[in-house]
Order: C-alpha cells, then structure tokens, then sequence
C-alpha cells in the first residue's frame, strides 16, 4: 500500500479503494468496521474501532477514500488501525482506476488474442462453440477478475489467467504433439468462464464477493451448464460437448479442491496441471516480492501456509511474457 507517513510515530495516510467491508460487533458490545483497502500496490486489513455512522459516515465497497491511522503487526500481517476516514472529493483530484491492480496487458488485446485463436481451429465444432461463447461475454471478459481474494484477482485478471494458461498449453502441445491441441485450448479459454457468474464485480474490476449462484453452484457446475446450453443450440455433437464439459468440471484436479470428478484424460490432466501452476507461480510471485531478500514472507494460506523465500535471484517485476 501507498501511503505517506506523517510523523515518526507510525502514523500514515492516504487514498485507496474498499475491496470489501463488513459492519461487526467488538467482545464490549462496539460496532466497528473490518475493510480490505487497496490501492494499484496491493492491500491491507484495516479496522475502524468504535465505529458511529453519524460521526465517520457510510461506507460501501469499491469507494474510494482517504484514512489516516497506524499500521501494525496482528498475526504475521500489517493491519491499519483508522483514525480518520472520509470519502474521496472532487478536489482531491484523484481516478479511481488509479487505485485498482491491474493485468500487464490490456483487456482488448488479450480478449482478440484468444478469439483469433479460436477463429483458426480446424475441428468447426470447436471453433463455433468458444468463439459464440467469447463474443457472448466480450463485454465483462474485457476487466474481470480471476477471484475474489486469491490468484489474479486484479482488473483483467481473468483474461490474463486464461491466455497464460493458452500460452503454456500451445508450448505443451509442441513436446508432445500426440495431445489434441485444440481440444486443450478450447478448455483453457473455456475452463473459467462462468466465473463470470460466480462473482459480484464492480465496473473496477474488483470482485466484492460471491454471487448466489456462486455460493450455490459454483464456476465448475455453471461452466459445464453454459457449455451444455451452446452445444444444444449450435448443433454441436454430445461428445464434443462431454469432453469440453468434463474439462470444465476437472480441472481443479481433486474433489477436496472442489472438482466434480479428477480428469480422465489427457488434455483434461494437462489442463488441471497447468490451471494449477499458473496460479500456484502468481500467488508465490505476489507473496515473494513483498518480502526482502534473503527473507521470508507471511504465511500463504492458498500455499498451504508456506512462508516463502525470496532469493533476490531474478527481478521479479518482470512482466509475464503474453504477446
């Protein structure tokens, strides 16, 4: 987090966005609220103790703000205590696109890369069931992001995770060219689609949290559901629909990390595998380049809660290579 320090008491301040916030009540009977803030450097837990409407205002998610308070440890993380809080003016002159983390490309770009993809595969009923499914959903594919708190959960995330595992998936299929290469890409592009629908996101980009129908069915159910409707209305076959559908449900890999059924076959396995690492290698980079080097950053839960070892080997603000 961006923010400027005051005295040399430990006191900061600065602007930033509510990724979310709950009104709670303290063990004394006190209201507070517990925010996530964020600005285009990362974010931070914060809490607002003794919380009065009337005296601090109101506040929603994705409001932009400007706080004051003290940031200390609480568990291995920082955490800012507020001690003032207001919402953003004009003349405070300040873009709340300039608050938000954001994929290394641009969402139009990375969204025609994957449609002309699409648009150049020979088996027809593959290339006519991803690509009315990527111009169906164009409009929000262009800033969504891939999750609500853990890997790619930036402005474009989802784009950005699809066409990094795209581009795995076309160097796997040059080392063993006896994988259908179209079947896997189309699993790639389609693999995440419904969180589309699993998600309540604001125009920002930020995901503010799950949708009933994410809480209920969740991506992997959904995904399968809304290749079993285009199927139907495209006239494509049952087993091209099964092998797109049973990707879309597998490729978590195992029922305890919320897949339907483990892949079961190649392109299926490969997908699960690569899903897995681009967002294994995200989540360690985020966590890595928060930490000194020589130095261990916080335990990653989404790591099984490894603390991590920056080596200061590599620059690791390289930006991934998609184009």
């Amino acid at each position: 987090m961006n923010f400027t320090p005051i005295d040399n008491k430990g006191i900061v301040d600065g602007f930033c966005i509510i990724k979310s916030i709950e009104q709670k009540t303290s063990s004394k009977g006190d209201n507070y609220l517990d925010m996530m803030l964020g600005d285009s450097d990362g974010e931070i837990n914060a809490k607002l103790w003794r919380y009065i409407p009337e005296l601090h205002g109101e506040y929603t998610a994705n409001d932009l703000v400007k706080v004051r308070g003290m940031i200390s440890q609480y568990n291995g993380t920082d955490q800012l205590k507020i001690e003032r809080i207001r919402h953003t003016s004009p003349e405070d002159n300040v873009n709340v696109a300039d608050f938000v983390k954001t994929a290394g490309y641009s969402g139009e770009k990375m969204f025609e890369e994957l449609l002309d993809i699409a648009e150049a595969f020979k088996d027809e009923e593959l290339r006519k069931i991803v690509t009315a499914i990527l111009r169906d959903n164009r409009m929000c594919m262009l800033y969504w992001p891939a999750a609500f708190k853990l890997h790619h959960a930036v402005r474009g995330g989802l784009l950005f995770h699809t066409l990094s595992i795209v581009r795995l998936a076309q160097r796997v299929c040059e080392i063993y060219p006896f994988v259908d290469s179209e079947l896997l890409l189309s699993g790639a592009i389609l693999h995440d689609i419904a969180k589309l629908s699993e998600f309540d996101v604001a125009e920002s980009g930020i995901a503010t949290g799950y949708s009933c129908q994410g809480n209920l069915l969740g991506h992997l159910a959904m995904g399968a559901m809304a290749i079993e409707a285009y199927a139907e209305k495209l006239g494509i076959s049952q087993k091209t629909a099964m092998l797109l559908e049973h990707m879309v449900l597998s490729h978590h890999g195992e029922p305890e990390f919320g897949a339907a059924v483990r892949p079961m076959f190649i392109e299926a396995e490969l997908l699960s595998e690569l899903d897995l690492m681009d967002s294994r290698v995200f989540e360690m980079r985020e966590a890595v380049s928060a930490a000194k080097t020589d130095d261990f950053s916080g335990r990653v839960w989404a790591m099984d809660n490894r603390k991590l070892f920056n080596h200061g080997r590599t620059n690791l603000e390289t930006e991934t290579k998609l184009f």
